[in-house]
C-alpha cells in the first residue's frame, strides 16, 4: 500500500481537488484496522468520521451482523 504525503505550504487551497480513489482488498484493510484497534493507535480516531464506499452486499452483511450480535 503506497503512502502519499502532502506538503503543507501554509497557503489556503481555494479550489477543492478530489483525492483519487484507492482500491484495497478487504482482507488487507481488516488486518490493518484490527491491529490498529488492538493496539489502540490514536491515528484511527482521526478517521472515525470519514465515509468509505462498500458494495451493497457487504453493507447488508455488515448491517445484519451488527443487528444480530450478542447484546444488541
Amino acid at each position: 500500500m503506497k503512502t502519499r504525503l502532502k506538503l503543507y505550504t501554509g497557503e489556503d487551497e481555494s479550489s477543492f481537488v478530489e483525492e483519487p480513489q484507492i482500491k484495497i482488498r478487504l482482507g488487507e484493510i481488516c488486518d490493518i484496522l484490527a491491529d490498529a484497534s488492538r493496539f489502540r493507535r490514536t491515528w484511527l480516531n482521526d478517521f472515525e468520521d470519514d465515509e468509505i464506499q462498500v458494495s451493497a452486499d457487504l453493507y447488508e452483511v455488515l448491517s445484519a451482523y451488527w443487528q444480530l450480535r450478542p447484546g444488541a
